[in-house]
């Protein structure tokens, strides 16, 4: 209880003033219905604190303290307000959805202490944003929220492929866990991607239930090409997708590996433009990877080089992290 104290004192002191072109991780916590998901969900809330605190970033709660007169649906969209309002960053805000949630066939929502959210209210609280963002939902019926929040430079994540898997979802933990743990570094770059993390949860989520027998009722997706389809984690082979969907539509996984909460040293010292060009060429060419089948071999590698030389410039000017110990 000391513990949870001091999480929520630390987090509650935060405020939404401006702090500078820095990455924001917005926790929101919503109502548990019962002690034992308390538990659970501010043990998951307190491993993205901890995440927040190593990566320097801004962090904010919402659901763990004591509840006031301002309910915490009316406070996440006032903060969503306010990030709107500062204007253009280059840098994520990251919101992260812990909890409970309920889909009637029309509506998703997210269960919160008071008044639910909804998808579609998210949607336009959203809209206004001039930033990265990464949207994850880690609560059951979550699906719906993708193929609503879907959109450029978004990473969607949600434990759930549809609002009708409305089981308690194990997905959030898993997440919280990977997000800050090395050994959810699958191409062993020195950091965690949210890629990363959401592969790595996934293949936990999947071994949970088949130690225990039991058949999966979650189903983990991320879209972060903006078109609302979402890819499932069992379709990758370390960071890349390498099953295709029937129609032919693009697979995600590009962007969300650029999203890292914790960079490494040698991510740290990369001035932001230099960081903003080598994922444009990094996307550019992955793009082009899967137009790959449909153009001739040498239009392909025509388009192909002018991007690979530019990138390798772009590395070779990149500063080298050093593991010299000072005396």
């Amino acid at each position: 209880m000391t513990t949870l104290l001091a999480i929520c004192l630390s987090l509650a002191t935060t405020t939404t003033a401006e702090t500078g072109d820095r990455p924001c991780v917005l926790i929101v916590v919503g109502a548990p219905g019962s002690s034992e998901y308390e538990s659970r969900f501010h043990q998951w809330a307190s491993q993205w604190q901890a995440a927040t605190e190593k990566a320097d970033a801004e962090a904010i709660a919402i659901g763990l303290g004591r509840e006031s007169g301002t309910t915490d649906h009316d406070r996440l969209q006032s903060i969503l307000a306010e990030k709107a309002k500062a204007g253009t960053s280059r840098e994520p805000l990251w919101i992260v959805l812990i909890g409970h949630g309920t889909f009637d066939g029309r509506e998703a929502k997210f269960n919160l202490r008071g008044p639910d959210v909804t998808d579609l209210e998210l949607f336009e609280w959203l809209k206004p944003l001039q930033r990265p963002v990464a949207f994850i939902n880690c609560a059951s019926a979550s699906g719906p929220f993708l193929n609503r929040l879907s959109g450029p430079d978004r990473v969607i994540i949600t434990a759930t492929r549809s609002g009708n898997e409305q089981n308690y979802a194990r997905f959030g933990q898993y997440l919280a866990e990977a997000i800050a743990n090395p050994s959810a570094d699958l191409d062993k770059d020195g950091q965690v991607s949210l890629l990363e993390a959401y592969l790595t949860a996934g293949g936990r989520v999947e071994e949970s239930y088949r130690a225990q027998s039991q058949l999966a009722t979650e189903h983990a997706l991320l879209d972060d090409n903006g078109d609302k389809l979402g890819t499932p984690a069992d379709w990758f082979r370390g960071v890349r997708a390498t099953r295709r969907a029937k129609d032919g539509a693009p697979l995600d996984g590009i962007r969300a590996n650029q999203f890292v909460l914790i960079p490494s040293d040698r991510e740290r010292k990369l001035p932001a433009e230099i960081r903003q060009k080598r994922d444009q060429l990094e996307r550019s060419i992955a793009a082009l990877r899967d137009e790959k089948a449909k153009l001739a071999a040498d239009t392909y590698y025509e388009r192909l080089e002018p991007l690979m030389t530019e990138l390798a410039k772009l590395y070779r000017a990149m500063p080298t992290a050093t593991t010299e110990r000072k005396p």
